[in-house]
């Protein structure tokens, strides 16, 4: 079943096909998503604006997202009704 969930502005994906929500800043990320961009598989989803989430598909595709990753993560939780633990990596 498809479960769409919003992404920003009015964009929707299948929730089913998220395999992690990223935050964009470090270097590792950002060659990531390059590395989209020359393979055609990047979703540019901002509208402009800054870039504040990035989302991998099981597909390899990347999202780019103007929402905080913790607002996503939120909405893809309560969208699927299971009552999930999200865990922020603290070793910074």
């Amino acid at each position: 079943m498809n479960d769409l969930v919003n992404i920003g502005f009015g964009n929707y994906m299948n929730s089913n096909r998220v395999i992690t929500i990223l935050n964009p800043d470090s270097a590792p990320i950002k060659r990531l998503k390059e590395e989209a961009k020359a393979e055609k598989k990047l979703i540019d989803a901002t509208y402009g604006r800054r870039t504040r989430a990035i989302i991998i598909t099981d597909s390899n595709h990347v999202i780019l997202s103007s929402i905080q990753p913790e607002t996503i993560a939120h909405r893809f939780t309560e969208h699927s009704g299971k009552n999930i633990k999200l865990k922020e990596n603290t070793s910074r």
